[in-house]
């Protein structure tokens, strides 16, 4: 009797390790017949926004490719290392995108992409991720309006210190009535990193 349940169970588990192994490997098997798919799905997406704040006429490197990293710094808000990606024309330094994040939204953290020119001027500045108020906080997104366009051109030459805030906080940036808390935090966040690239302009594209 005894004899008979240790087969048993013998049988069951060498049952069960079997369809665990056929479970795994074909778990790899999806892993690795989708990754190059998704990979080329997320590079494509992220080239399509690129391309909306660094124009074609910019640069003829691949700046999906041309990445450095970026440790954590108060200035980009960046708690992580991040990814920053370098645009060159004729192998000379024409801009570079960084990733920065508001944490002082409404809502939580506002994670930005922005693309600053070698001479200090915006060219760009995108928000990749937010949680604002739909239909109030969320205009910062350009799919809801073009208020983001407002940093184009901008620099620290162009615009002095005490003037990058909201008109509200005595500044020269435009915002929504009810909705000053994530205008600000953006602003903030677009000056401190172009505050940052001053200050590592050099390093960035070594």
């Amino acid at each position: 009797m005894t004899e008979t349940i240790i087969k048993h169970a013998s049988k069951t588990a060498l049952t069960l390790i079997a369809f665990a192994l056929v479970f795994t490997a074909l778990l790899a098997y999806v892993f690795q017949i989708t990754k190059v798919p998704i990979e080329k799905s997320e590079a494509a997406a992220r080239l399509a926004l690129f391309r909306q704040i660094v124009p074609a006429s910019m640069h003829d490197n691949d700046i999906l490719k041309d990445t450095l990293t970026i440790a954590p710094n108060d200035l980009l808000g960046n708690i992580q290392a991040s990814v920053a990606n370098r645009v060159r024309i004729n192998n000379a330094p024409a801009a570079i995108i960084l990733e920065a994040i508001a944490h002082d939204g409404y809502s939580g953290d506002i994670k930005l992409l922005i693309a600053i020119k070698y001479d200090g001027e915006i060219s760009g500045v995108r928000v990749l991720t937010h949680k604002e108020t739909p239909g109030l906080g969320d205009y910062i997104d350009i799919a809801k309006d073009d208020w983001i366009k407002l940093f184009d051109a901008e620099s620290l030459t162009k615009t002095d210190d005490k003037n990058w805030q909201v008109r509200k906080d005595g500044g020269q940036f435009d915002y929504m009535a009810g909705a000053t808390i994530t205008p600000r935090a953006v602003v903030k966040a677009v000056h401190k990193a172009l505050k940052y690239f001053e200050a590592n302009k050099d390093a960035l594209f070594v």
